[in-house]
């Protein structure tokens, strides 16, 4: 089976702080799109960040300048680093695999299962 292993949520304070790990199994991310996406009770589920084969970036309005998508092929793992964090930054956190590019939710393949981001005082 091919997976996606999201790990790095947890409760933290405003303007705190949190490193989300999102770890492939099964196959290896060199030739895939990696998506970070969120979903927030009474809210629909918006994409984030995402980072394409080749190293390019793309950002939320939401997060810009606040959260940084990088990821290392070598450990086969995408990071998604959290700063400033927000009380509505609190949603569970996903990523999601497709080759090449970025895309609408939809168009990805592999999905991992969610890790929770709490922030509040």
């Amino acid at each position: 089976q091919l997976q996606l292993v999201e790990s790095g949520g947890g409760l933290v304070q405003p303007g705190g702080s949190l490193r989300l790990s999102c770890a492939a199994s099964g196959f290896t991310l060199n030739y895939y799109a990696i998506g970070w996406f969120r979903q927030a009770p009474g809210k629909e589920r918006e994409g984030v960040s995402c980072i394409t084969r080749g190293g390019n970036t793309n950002y939320a309005d939401s997060v810009k300048g606040r959260f940084t998508i990088t990821r290392d092929n070598a450990k086969n793992t995408v990071y998604l680093q959290m700063n400033s964090l927000k009380p509505e930054d609190t949603a569970v956190y996903y990523c999601a695999s497709r080759p090449n590019y970025c895309s609408a939710s939809m168009e990805y393949n592999v999905w991992g299962q969610g890790t929770q981001v709490t922030v509040s005082s």
